[in-house]
């Protein structure tokens, strides 16, 4: 195994750093459009195949739980923009075959593993999200929902649509802890993906204000990005990729003294 290199402490972000970290991000997928398209485009296509299955199965209802925790699997989309973030800073060329022998080249770091905690808390919170319905619509109305959506929009569809959300949001919160420094650090660092975590969350700790703004900033932009269709995606994960990568930067400074 490899040694274990030292782990900047967090630095305090500023409200004005993730204005800074959305223009590094545009202007990164500006200068190299191809990658963020390519990246996105899995998602664009595993939304439509998600939503061709509900609807062919006419259990359209499905594709809310996979909506509202969307944001729980995004992060993982971001790697490979991370790369491409990382070699526009660095100056070093943007060649195919290398951003991308960089990017499965983490099946043999501690990527797999963060990747296993994302998948696990998403196939968790669709039965979670499943569960609540039954409980607020009963079997009954498990049935009745596939002919028509209107019972989600009256008395205990409603109050099922408000307690999943905020389960939903619980489970992006505490994702997103793990994840918001954690995967850049593990692209970034030879570290283990519980260190990756652990980091992660002090940083949240650390800035709860500015980077709970972030949280739902990426939440809102996302829910948007998917309503036309999932073709949002294209612009606003690429945008919100290489947008992490700096704020990750900034979080997580380069600096010789205070290392955790």
């Amino acid at each position: 195994m490899p040694t274990a290199d030292p782990v900047p402490l967090p630095a305090t972000l500023r409200l004005s750093d993730l204005g800074t970290a959305l223009a590094l991000g545009w202007r990164d997928f500006r200068r190299a459009p191809a990658f963020g398209l390519l990246f996105s485009g899995f998602y664009v296509a595993g939304g439509w195949v998600i939503a061709a299955v509900a609807l062919s199965v006419g259990r359209d209802w499905w594709l809310i739980p996979f909506i509202l925790g969307f944001p729980l699997i995004a992060p993982f989309a971001a790697v490979g923009l991370y790369e491409v973030s990382r070699r526009i800073e660095r100056a070093e060329p943007l060649d195919w075959p290398q951003v991308i022998r960089v990017v499965i080249a983490q099946k043999d770091r501690q990527v797999p593993s963060m990747a296993m905690v994302i998948l696990l808390m998403f196939m968790f919170w669709v039965f979670v999200a499943h569960t609540i319905f039954a409980v607020f619509l009963g079997t009954a109305s498990l049935t009745h929902v596939t002919s028509s959506a209107q019972i989600l929009m009256e008395g205990r569809g409603l109050a099922m649509l408000a307690v999943g959300t905020l389960v939903g949001a619980g489970f992006a919160a505490a994702l997103f802890a793990f994840t918001v420094a954690g995967l850049p650090l593990l692209l970034d660092r030879e570290v283990d993906f519980i260190t990756a975590i652990i980091v992660s969350v002090r940083a949240v700790l650390q800035n709860p204000v500015v980077l709970g703004l972030w949280a739902a900033l990426i939440a809102g932009l996302l829910f948007l990005a998917i309503l036309p269709g999932f073709l949002g995606l294209f612009l606003v994960l690429p945008v919100l990729g290489h947008a992490s990568w700096h704020l990750y930067r900034q979080l997580l400074p380069d600096s010789p003294d205070g290392l955790a």
